[in-house]
């Protein structure tokens, strides 16, 4: 049977993982946030004091990026994440363990280490794939793929909006220019750069609300499920 795939690409802070959920909810399909992926990952290498040797231990980390124990569940607070059956939710989103997610990200084996783990969650009865090489590179097949942006000023805004309701510090310039370098650095890379894919729906959520653009992705979602069916 056909597994439904939808991707939602985007650069940090564009709002794809909100409506990720929200898609996940709207469809009752399985929800992969990959980028918590990597951040997981970088996490769990840190913990293990590896992060800062990783070229020295190479096939150490991609061993166990290969046996992650992983979960992503979608509730109507937002994704529950789960490493080796704890809750890490609340961690794996600091400013810290974002700085260890894109060290880890640039990594070609550590990337293909991750591959097949993602592809795994196409489950039925389909999947929400939430990351910045979902249609281009993981899921190229996805029966819909939507590539979600905004403006860097009103990433950053919303950014600082998150940390502080977590309690954290958060300066309007920092946030901004660690925007526009991690931008810089994920459309520049090499392997599996940001940029939609061909065949995506093109959205830019700066003036938008989450409602706007949720009904703009449902719209499209339902004419592209509609034509898998023939």
């Amino acid at each position: 049977m056909n597994i439904h795939v939808i991707t939602i690409d985007g650069p940090s802070g564009s709002g794809k993982g909100t409506l990720a959920t929200k898609i996940a909810q709207h469809y009752h399909y399985h929800l992969l946030d990959s980028g918590a992926l990597y951040r997981l990952l970088g996490l769990s290498l840190e913990k293990r004091k590896l992060l800062e040797v990783l070229q020295d231990n190479l096939t150490e980390c991609v061993e166990i990026a290969r046996n992650l124990q992983i979960e992503f569940v979608a509730t109507e607070q937002g994704i529950r994440v789960l490493l080796d059956h704890e809750d890490v939710s609340q961690v794996i989103r600091t400013e810290e363990v974002g700085a260890f997610a894109s060290r880890v990200a640039v990594i070609p084996e550590l990337r293909d280490a991750l591959l097949q783990r993602q592809r795994d969650f196409a489950q039925l009865p389909g999947l929400i794939a939430d990351g910045r090489d979902m249609g281009t590179v993981v899921f190229p097949e996805a029966q819909a793929k939507i590539y979600l942006t905004a403006s860097a000023e009103s990433r950053a805004e919303r950014r600082v909006k998150q940390l502080q309701s977590m309690g954290e510090d958060a300066k309007i310039d920092d946030i901004l220019a660690n925007i526009q370098a991690r931008d810089k650095r994920d459309m520049e890379r090499k392997v599996a750069p940001l940029r939609p894919a061909v065949d995506a729906l093109v959205i830019d959520s700066s003036l938008l609300t989450i409602d706007e653009v949720f009904a703009q992705m449902v719209n499209y979602i339902d004419v592209q499920l509609a034509k898998a069916f023939y």
